[in-house]
């Protein structure tokens, strides 16, 4: 498997509205990808598209070597984790935290199935990985924002994705709570058994180094995409913003002002 995604000239359209919009885009194995756009560009109804849970009107699209309408989609959603604040909610507050990244294994909220000995040494595992393994026995509900997205990620890494999409994760954290976040997530990333991970965001300075590319969605379409410090510059933003900004890179991550 040479591509984790490929789109080639990919629409959706819902009630007469175009969502995406001839969307071709690729990415490779072994890269991580940052997804970049503002609220209602479309990003949303991308990451629905890849999961199989919306249908291309025009194009096709190829994720993790199946191509859809030759391959039975609940089957390749097991090799994929999301992770979004949405989910948080329907989480059971009263579960113990090492019970929410169990149930990962087995796409549940809470849990039913019975998790081997192999099952709680990995979630253990994985809760030390994310730098969270303290909230063991805590319930849910007693945990902070960052901790419950590092509990997520946990949790969508217990099944041994293939692919992981990060969307928005650092909604609503506090400075610190966000820059922890991001230091595991990078750590996540470094590790060589990583899957290939999508990092959707808002916020230039959120692209950490690992995502060594970029795609620009704006108004369901792929604006730009390619090398992130190709696509992370004064010129190329102001294009995609349509008002003019400029482009400061600290510690290899690029922060944005508005001139």
């Amino acid at each position: 498997m040479a591509k984790v995604i490929e789109m080639n000239q990919v629409s959706w359209k819902r009630e007469h509205k175009t969502l995406l919009h001839q969307v071709s885009w690729q990415v490779n194995k072994g890269e991580h990808w940052a997804i970049l756009g503002l609220n209602g560009s479309g990003k949303t109804t991308l990451l629905n598209m890849i999961n199989g849970y919306i249908w291309p009107t025009v194009g096709e699209i190829s994720v993790l070597g199946h191509l859809f309408g030759t391959f039975d989609l609940r089957e390749l959603r097991k090799s994929i984790g999301w992770v979004s604040t949405s989910l948080q909610e329907k989480l059971y507050g009263s579960d113990r935290t090492q019970t929410v990244v169990l149930s990962g294994k087995f796409a549940t909220i809470g849990l039913y199935d019975v998790a081997t000995p192999e099952d709680h040494e990995r979630a253990l595992q994985l809760m030390n990985q994310l730098g969270c393994s303290h909230l063991v026995d805590r319930t849910y509900q007693t945990c902070s924002q960052g901790e419950k997205q590092k509990l997520l990620i946990a949790r969508a890494l217990m099944a041994s994705p293939q692919l992981l999409i990060l969307d928005e994760p650092c909604n609503g954290l506090d400075f610190l709570s966000k820059e922890m976040l991001l230091a595991s997530i990078d750590e996540l990333a470094a590790q060589p058994d990583a899957p290939n991970i999508l990092y959707v965001t808002h916020h230039t300075e959120e692209i950490l180094p690992i995502f060594s590319h970029t795609l620009l969605i704006r108004r369901g379409e792929a604006f730009r995409s390619g090398k992130t410090e190709e696509i992370l510059e004064s010129s190329c933003l102001s294009d995609f913003f349509e008002t003019p900004v400029d482009v400061q890179w600290r510690n290899e991550r690029a922060w944005l002002s508005v001139r």
